[in-house]
Formats: C-alpha cells, structure tokens, sequence
C-alpha cells in the first residue's frame, strides 16, 4: 500500500495529526520517556526561541491515518542534524515504514545542507548491555542503520559506562548522507556538546559531561567496520508508491480586493478556478498563510513608498478608486504635496488603481510568499503560492501592471540570505518589477521569457541587452519573443533560460508563473498548449532545485484552471521520476 509523507510545521495547525503522532508514541514507548509526546508540539512551537529546527515527518496512507513518524533536530551553528526518534504505530503489520521514514529524513536533511545525520542506538557490547536479549535487539538495529552507510563513532568516551550503573550509555552514530566521509572532531565535539547541554540539559561546566566532549580527539574522528561487512540497503519499492504532497497557498483577503469596473480582468475568480483544478491533483495539500508582518517588505521595498500605499489605501472609503493623471517623471526630486497625484509618482501605468483593500490583499499576498519561501527553506521540493494580487510589475519604489508587492521577489530576497537563489519568469509580460530589485546584485539571478516590449507591456524594461549593472552584471538575462510564439519555439528557449540557471547553480527556484502565455488569454500573444504547459513543468523540475511557484498573471478563466494543473503536473512527475534514480528504502519497520 502507498505511503506518502507529510511535514508537519505547525502543531496548532493541524492537531488530529498531531495528536496521532503522540498516540503512537505513547503506545511504542508508555512512560518510559516521561511526558515526551506531550512536548513534541512544544518543540515545533519553539523553534525560533531555540534555535534549533525540529523537522516532524508523518508516514500516512492516503486518506487514512499516521502510520508512523520521524521527529529530529537540525542545529544551524552545526549544519547538523540530530535523529531523536522513528516510531511506527505497533499495531500496523505494513513493513518498510521504518525504513521509508529514515530515507525521507535523510533526503530532508540532504536538501537542508546538513553535514550529516548523527543518532544514537543503545550499545550490544556484553560490558556495556548485559542482558543478551537486548543486546541482539540493539545489534539488529545498528544492522538496519549501518545498510544506509552509517557508522558508529570510535574513540570517544562517549559510550563509556557510569560507575553507579549496569549499563553504558548509547553509541553516537554517525550518517555522512552518501558523501562517504569521516566526521572531523570539532563537528563530533559540537554534536556530542548539543546533545548533553542542550538536549540533555546538562548544566554548563559539567565535569562529566565536558569530559566527554574533550574525549574526542582524533580528526577526522575514526568510524567502526559495519556489524556485517557487505551489507547494502534492501531493494526499494516502486518509487511511485512513495508520495510527497506538493504544498498549496492561498492568501484568503485576495477576495477583498475585487475592481467590478468592466474590462478589468485581475479578478478573484482567477484564483477560485486555479485553486479548485489544483485541489483534484492527487498529492495537493492545502496549507495556512502565516503572516511576517511588514518588515520583509521594507527590505525589498522603499519604505516611503510602502508607506504611501498603505497610509493612503485604508483610509479610503470602500466604494471609491484613486488613478493616476499625472507622472512627474521629468523631475522625480520633486515629490507632488497632494496624494492623489503623488499616484503617479509612485505609478507607472492608468489601470492599477488604490483602493481600501488594496493595501490589505498585497500584503496577504506577500505573506503567501513568504509562507512558500519558508516551506522550501525548510526543505520542501514543491510549493506553489497562489498569490494575489501579483506581484512582478512592482518595483523598489513603484507600482503597477496589477501588481502592488513584488511577491517573488520578497521571497527571493528572504532565502538569499541563507544560499543563492534564481527567478524564472514566464509570464507573458516581463518582469520589469523584479528585475528592477536585482539588478545590481550577484546573489540572485533573473531570467525571464516574455513577449517583446516593443509591442508588449511595460513596453519600457526587458530587452535583451539588460544584463545587470555593478555587482549584477551578468546576473540578469531576458529572452524577448516575437508575437504569435507556440510551443516548441518557447520549449526551446526555455531549456536556453534553465541552462543558465544550472549553471549559476542556486540553492532555490522561484518561478514566476504567468498563465497568460496560453492561447486566447486576453492580455497576450502566444498560443501555448495545456501540453505545452505540462512539458514546461518537467522541463524546470528536471532540473532538480526545490520550487517555489508564485503566481503572477493568467487572465482566461475559461482555461486558467487546465493550464495550472498541466504545469502542476508536469512539476510533480519531474519531481517523483527523479526520485527513481535514488537509492532504494528500506524494508525494517
């Protein structure tokens, strides 16, 4: 049967999975650990008061209950994670989910950057375990740990046995995730150290406790021969059976935010038909915005200019509309005193209009993105942000094209800080916005196809020799395309585009997702088949980065809906034949 995993973020979320996940835990384990189950949601709730990232992964049937779960602990100063648990519900007869959830976390802390995966398993040395039974259990389950290549740590301390006890203390095993690699000793020394002070809560200074830590002296620390010389990981399932559900994101105040005038075709109807067609994908789950408040924008975005809009938007009365007449261009030092033509020193087009909700549904839109950044920053393949409104037409200080917040590239900027990061537009129109906050930066890389601006919108921005300036030059790259563009010209531009990106190498994709390439939409001029749109979502997942797909532009609600699920599938299909190639999971529950 198919088992598929969930990463559980947020315990108050959903607590029917959490409380499952706790049942199970309880019913492995009884009192043994004390209330542990009962602090398992603390430990999600905590994790920017800590420090330290706890990554919960669910093994579930489809549309049935956890089966089992995997609960470690990323230390960022280490880059290292930490294994606390595996438990599989002991009442399900299912084998392999032991070893499905032990791949799952070894992918998640491998697209982490984690330096590698440490546990620990009670010893099956007669001097440290002297009951015979519980030794061959432990034994049996170094076995399991070592066909993954992991190894138990040699000459430390750190198993030695307590004089007031019969026991000795569990060895530190220690995964380099495929990279065929010895620890060095201030990466044990620092692992051992989170273990007894942070996990343990040792007091700092403890004589034993230190005594342990020092006792690692080798470098690279030595690693022991595996219990059974030889042994490799047991063959894989279909790696189709394994699913892992693509997120979804939905800012709810996007209804807000609704012009009735005729002809006005960014309408919340675009997402209901985009949403509904997405939902029917299998492997879709339907995640919570969070909000981040207005300090992610301002980084992106000039404050001044931030604060026009929302100063502006929320004291408008509900029923009326501020447009631009006038652009003081020729003297942009000169800001206009009164605010209603200020709309044009902040606008670059008539039909992007202010109103009470504006304001309100941008900054949704933004917290949409920015959830989707998190998710993938937390290790998730897959994430697409329904945003709206969109967001690529705005720039550092203006306004437009629909667009009031660069959704993209808010979220580009906020994982820049962590690795470098691409955005790849395919929206019909260029992304003059995001290309616009880049420009002059090397940390991430703008490619964007698009219809000509000699004929297309904004008609200023997104011609071919716009390569960057300073520290960006080189960084951005726009392929300009003539009218009347089908699907194998686009195709064959588009591997042109993900080439670059390969070769920039980022940690992270942001697509821009326009579908108004499509034939018939109202705003463009290309003929792009709902097959073509499957075969530009292999194309980009192929080549390999974790997704955060942000909605931009789409505007025929008669074919929005077919056209996202085309892409959505083709991303997922990409995503799952890659898995294919990777090594098999185990068959140890």
């Amino acid at each position: 049967m198919a088992i598929r995993f969930l990463h559980v973020f947020d315990p108050d979320q959903d607590p029917r999975r959490m409380r499952e996940v706790q049942r199970i835990f309880r019913s492995y384990y009884g009192t043994v650990y004390g209330d542990y189950a009962e602090r398992i949601p603390d430990f999600l709730r905590r994790q920017a008061e800590t420090g330290v990232r706890a990554i919960l992964i669910t093994a579930e049937r489809p549309g049935g209950p956890v089966v089992g779960f995997a609960l470690a602990f990323h230390y960022p100063d280490l880059n290292s994670t930490l294994l606390d648990f595996i438990v599989v519900d002991p009442t399900v007869r299912q084998r392999g989910i032991g070893g499905a959830l032990y791949e799952a976390l070894r992918e998640h802390a491998e697209r982490l950057g984690s330096r590698g995966l440490y546990l620990e398993v009670r010893p099956d040395d007669p001097e440290l375990e002297p009951d015979p039974a519980i030794r061959r259990e432990n034994r049996a389950r170094i076995r399991f740990y070592e066909r993954y290549g992991a190894r138990i740590i040699a000459g430390t301390a750190y198993e030695q046995k307590r004089p007031e006890r019969t026991q000795g203390e569990p060895y530190l095993i220690f995964d380099s995730l495929g990279k065929d690699r010895a620890p060095g000793r201030d990466e044990v020394r620092g692992m051992i150290h989170a273990l007894l002070f942070r996990k343990y809560a040792y007091p700092e200074g403890d004589p034993y406790a230190t005594s342990l830590v020092e006792s690692v002296v080798e470098d690279p620390v030595s690693l022991q021969p595996p219990r059974s010389p030889g042994t490799t990981a047991p063959k894989a399932p279909e790696p189709r059976e394994v699913l892992r559900p693509i997120k979804l994101l939905v800012p709810e105040q996007h209804v807000l935010h609704h012009v009735r005038e005729r002809g006005y075709v960014e309408r919340p109807a675009r997402v209901d038909k985009i949403l509904a067609a997405l939902k029917a994908l299998p492997g879709i789950e339907v995640m919570d915005v969070r909000p981040h408040g207005e300090e992610p924008i301002r980084a992106v975005h000039d404050p001044d200019f931030v604060e026009y809009l929302r100063r502006v938007c929320i004291k408008l009365p509900e029923n009326e509309a501020v447009y631009p007449y006038v652009f003081p261009i020729r003297f942009p030092e000169r800001k206009p005193v009164d605010e209603e033509v200020q709309a044009g020193y902040y606008c670059i087009d008539t039909f992007t209009p202010l109103t009470h909700n504006a304001y309100i549904a941008a900054r949704a839109a933004v917290d949409c993105a920015l959830t989707g950044a998190d998710l993938v920053h937390a290790g998730e393949r897959l994430v697409y942000a329904i945003c709206r409104p969109p967001g690529h037409h705005a720039e550092r200080r203006v306004y437009g094209g629909f667009c009031y917040f660069n959704n993209a590239a808010v979220a580009a900027h906020m994982l820049s800080a962590d690795g470098p990061v691409a955005v790849l537009d395919i929206d019909f129109h260029h992304g003059n916005g995001t290309q616009d906050i880049f420009y002059e930066r090397s940390d991430v890389l703008t490619v964007s196809i698009h219809g000509d601006p000699s004929y297309a919108y904004p008609y200023f921005a997104g011609f071919a020799d716009e390569h960057g300036r300073g520290a960006g030059e080189g960084y951005n790259h726009n392929f300009p395309l003539p009218e009347d563009i089908a699907d194998e010209p686009y195709l064959e531009v588009l591997g042109r585009a993900l080439a670059l990106i390969t070769d920039f190498a980022p940690r992270w994709l942001i697509l821009s997702v326009g579908l108004d390439i499509a034939k018939g939409d109202p705003t463009g001029a290309w003929a792009i088949t709902p097959e073509g749109f499957e075969r530009i979502g292999g194309m980009v997942a192929s080549i390999g980065l974790p997704i955060l797909a942000v909605q931009e532009g789409g505007y025929d609600t008669r074919v929005l809906g077919r056209n996202a699920r085309h892409l959505v599938s083709g991303l997922q299909h990409a995503i799952y034949e890659r898995r294919t190639e990777k090594r098999g999971i185990g068959d140890r529950g």
